[in-house]
């Protein structure tokens, strides 16, 4: 790997950036000082230090970050801006979305460049539980909780795995999903008759939206919650 972009990855900022702090001759590469930006390193092996402080290599980022209305849940797009766009740092990572958010819905989104860690969580047959919270156009009807328990069937016969729904007042409910069809939460409700008019995901597998991420606002997962997406 280049000297450049592993100070990028260990928080040094931009290629940019970290270019001329190596020209500084602050950096080390097992005790000689390295004034050439693209001098290649060994990132598991040698010993790299800035300011005589041991530099630690991670290979992997864990992010969540919370999506506000119309961002695209893309790391491109030509219409709308994506949610890497939101991203002040962290560039050097090449980061994805695990799994995706509708253009019009806001909350979780996790961000990782672990393509193992994505692929078990948005695997169909691992039924990785996802919270929304549901505001929705008529009071719901309480008698359709057997239904969406039962698994309800979609307008176009698609027969839903179980979900739970938890009723937070007549027009707003918490539902939880087992699965992640196109536009399902949606779907699920105009298959009895009910029109979603706000959705926000609050829960991936147990790893809950921190309530202190402003729209837009993202961090590192904890131990605790990477241990939980890993579950």
């Amino acid at each position: 790997m280049r000297l450049d972009k592993f100070l990028s990855k260990c928080g040094f900022g931009s290629r940019s950036d970290t270019k001329k702090i190596i020209k500084t001759g602050k950096v080390t590469v097992n005790g000689r000082v390295i004034n050439k930006t693209g001098y290649i390193v060994d990132e598991l092996e040698d010993v790299i230090k800035y300011k005589n402080d041991l530099l630690n290599y991670r290979k992997y980022v864990y992010l969540m970050l919370n999506k506000p209305k119309g961002v695209v849940s893309a790391t491109q797009d030509n219409l709308h801006k994506t949610i890497i766009d939101l991203l002040e740092d962290y560039k050097e990572y090449d980061l994805h979305p695990v799994g995706r958010l509708d253009l019009d819905t806001e909350g979780l989104v996790i961000l990782t460049n672990d393509g193992k860690l994505t692929h078990r969580v948005i695997s169909p047959k691992n039924h990785i539980s996802k919270i929304y919270k549901v505001k929705l156009d008529k009071v719901f009807n309480k008698r359709k909780i057997s239904v969406f328990e039962e698994g309800i069937t979609l307008n176009d016969g698609y027969k839903c795995l179980p979900s739970e729904i938890e009723i937070i007042d007549e027009k707003t409910v918490l539902i939880t999903i087992f699965e992640g069809k196109f536009h399902q939460v949606k779907r699920m409700f105009q298959s009895i008759g009910n029109k979603v008019l706000y959705l926000k995901r609050i829960s991936i597998n147990g790893v809950q939206l921190d309530d202190k991420l402003k729209l837009s606002e993202y961090r590192e997962l904890t131990k605790d919650e990477l241990d939980l997406l890993n579950k």
